[in-house]
């Protein structure tokens, strides 16, 4: 179920509820018996997983960087490789 937060017009307080979706929106404060305002807070969840703009794309500068870094490692290494077998062969 998810949290409300509620701010009183007259007295000013905050008052976080409970509250299925069906449920009514509270109306009068508890304190002063104003009016009650229900405002939308910020949501606290976190996208896991691969599918997601900030798993995938966000970061795809780095990740290109990253790949040409290792495409150099595996470059050098292959012609590590070719000279260590031309010296071989003198």
């Amino acid at each position: 179920m998810p949290v409300y937060e509620y701010e009183c017009t007259q007295c000013g307080r905050i008052k976080e509820v409970i509250q299925r979706f069906s449920d009514k929106p509270l109306t009068n404060c508890d304190h002063c018996a104003g009016k009650l305002q229900k405002f939308i807070s910020q949501s606290s969840f976190h996208l896991k997983g691969t599918g997601w703009y900030v798993t995938d794309y966000s970061n795809k500068s780095q990740c290109s960087a990253a790949s040409s870094k290792a495409k150099d490692k595996t470059s050098t290494s292959k012609t590590d490789k070719s000279d260590k077998s031309a010296k071989k062969d003198n």
